[in-house]
């Protein structure tokens, strides 16, 4: 319970004290003001706003990752080198060489931090040999941080954005702290234009700020007591048939909300400093396809690989041998990224096969099924692959998936999972019904006079039960912070 307060206490200090300040000042200083004059007449200008938010980001992630800042910072620094001096070289052989150095010096700290103690343990398994493990805590957000640097960096190579020559704003994009922790992943072409002018309107705060509390009513709301309930699981020694479904069920909608809610949060935070990021989620439950649902699910990762590592290996324009090992390398990159540790892989390309079959054989019998079997077809598929992606390793993968079905003879139902079940019942369905879009093609039918007038006190209400809930000290990790 003491790690949950702290998190809540956490949240609590960055709603009404971090986010509150760093907006006051914000909205106090202009875009930007004169510094200096140049020689040739013209004026050197300071971005007063792009500086906050700097400072700001950094002094966020220094509060939750102060022995890691530097490393950010040298990520930083490493792009921006690599971008000007591949800007400088272009069409010479060099231009490649800081290419290398940009994306090299990325992977190789990614790697080093994430995966070092993974690659020392299968060591040690395969050779029988005893390595100590560097026991490393993984830096919050490198993931993401460091696939927005690459990206900047690939970008400069292929002529599709210029070199930054201000350290101030390259450096705000990378660390940017509405998604600085879990995304989405900004590509630096989608607000390079926004880094040097951008608009605040009242709209647009409005807007973002509704968009910020949904995200956080749907993280605090439901998420948090749904990771309760599978804790609950974890933990009980009268498992069941039931129980297992209703914990397959319920990490689903978990990792849904915790994710889209954070997501909702970066999206609504950056609208309200006047930048638009990417959308991240679009109901992906509602899909009728394993391809479908990648892309409505963590779109920006999705994105990612396909325009920097799928496509640069040929995509589908090759053999169809060439191909199966595009995507089989792609997803057990797109699993790894997700974690070092072999069920993370194991997830990844078990959606690697059924997407295979869809392209080869099922694809266009699935357009031809009724929706409702089509979207049986595909939940069932993905609540296996997130019992296999929370997994306690590959060793946990039969007993959690076993269980589903009944292996170890465990009863169908016992006294425990029926109470839980009625414990949990409203939230779940309420988690159900909130991960389609029933309630926003509702909202949209409503008259937009009636909208606005309930906009403002909706919102006052989703952002009191979500302090309540924080005060209160209870269940708040999260997910993605390992990641």
């Amino acid at each position: 319970m003491s790690n949950w307060k702290s998190y809540s206490d956490r949240y609590l200090k960055f709603l009404f004290y971090f986010l509150v300040g760093v907006l006051a000042i914000y909205f106090i200083l202009p875009f930007k003001f004169k510094i200096f004059k140049k020689k040739n007449g013209e004026y050197y200008y300071f971005e007063a706003k792009n500086f906050v938010l700097l400072i700001a980001s950094l002094f966020f992630y220094f509060w939750g990752e102060p022995k890691y800042t530097l490393l950010m910072l040298t990520s930083i620094t490493v792009s921006y080198a690599a971008g000007l001096l591949i800007e400088r070289f272009r069409g010479t052989r060099y231009a490649r060489l800081f290419l290398w150095i940009g994306v090299g010096a990325g992977l190789l700290m990614l790697g080093f931090f994430k995966y070092a103690d993974f690659m020392i343990a299968n060591l040690n398994g395969i050779f029988g040999i005893s390595i100590p493990l560097l026991k490393i805590a993984l830096p919050i957000g490198i993931s993401f941080y460091t696939f927005q640097s690459i990206s900047y960096v690939i970008d400069v190579y292929r002529g599709d954005t210029k070199a930054q020559r201000n350290y101030i704003d390259l450096a705000t994009y990378v660390a940017l702290f509405p998604q600085l922790i879990a995304g989405p992943i900004v590509r630096y072409t989608d607000i390079a234009a926004e880094l040097k002018q951008r608009s605040h309107t009242a709209e647009l705060f409005s807007s973002g700020a509704f968009r910020f509390t949904v995200g956080l009513a749907k993280k605090i709301l439901i998420a948090n007591p749904l990771g309760e309930l599978c804790d609950i699981f974890r933990e009980s020694n009268e498992k069941s048939v039931l129980f297992f479904w209703v914990y397959a069920i319920a990490f689903c909608l978990h990792i849904y909300f915790d994710f889209s809610g954070y997501s909702d949060m970066a999206i609504g935070l950056g609208r309200i400093f006047g930048f638009k990021f990417i959308e991240n989620f679009n109901y992906p439950f509602i899909s009728t396809s394993v391809t479908e649902f990648w892309r409505r699910w963590h779109m920006s990762l999705g994105s990612w690989f396909r325009d920097y590592v799928y496509i640069p290996m040929g995509g589908n324009r090759v053999s169809t041998l060439r191909w199966l090992f595009n995507l089989f390398v792609v997803w057990m990159l797109t699993g790894l990224w997700h974690g070092a540790d072999w069920n993370f892989v194991l997830w990844g390309l078990y959606f690697a096969f059924f997407l295979i079959v869809e392209k080869l054989w099922i694809g266009k019998m699935l357009q031809k099924l009724p929706r409702i079997l089509s979207r049986v077809y595909l939940l069932f598929i993905m609540i296996i692959s997130f019992v296999i992606f929370n997994a306690n390793g590959l060793g946990g993968i039969a007993g959690d998936v076993g269980g589903l079905f009944g292996a170890g003879g465990i009863p169908l139902v016992t006294t425990e999972t029926l109470y839980y079940l009625r414990s949990y019942a409203v939230l779940l369905i309420a988690a159900v019904v909130g991960s389609t879009p029933v309630v926003k093609t509702a909202v949209q039918k409503i008259s937009p006079k009636i909208t606005n007038v309930v906009f403002t006190p909706v919102m006052l209400v989703l952002l009191v039960l979500c302090t309540a809930y924080l005060v209160d000290g209870s269940f708040n990790p999260f997910l993605y912070f390992r990641f």
